[in-house]
């Protein structure tokens, strides 16, 4: 899990939601071990925190350019 959790920093946030979209399709499918939910479903935690840290951060670079638009700076794809 530790080695996921490293490589859910560098998705996107379109492909980290496509991926937690499979992983729900997986859980409600219920075919999935007890064994195998519980990773479906820690993955999927994992991706939800990265979903949202990615949000709050494009929520930042929003709101700063919409209260000083005249300091307009443009922000590359990785800030």
């Amino acid at each position: 899990m530790a080695d996921q959790s490293k490589e859910e920093l560098v998705l996107s946030y379109e492909n980290a939601l496509a991926r937690l979209e499979e992983v729900v399709r997986n859980l409600e499918k219920g075919e999935a071990t007890l064994d195998q939910s519980l990773q479906l479903f820690q993955e999927g935690i994992v991706l939800v925190r990265h979903c949202h840290g990615k949000l709050d951060e494009y929520e930042a670079k929003v709101q700063k350019l919409i209260e000083a638009p005249e300091n307009l700076e443009l922000f590359s794809a990785e800030e």
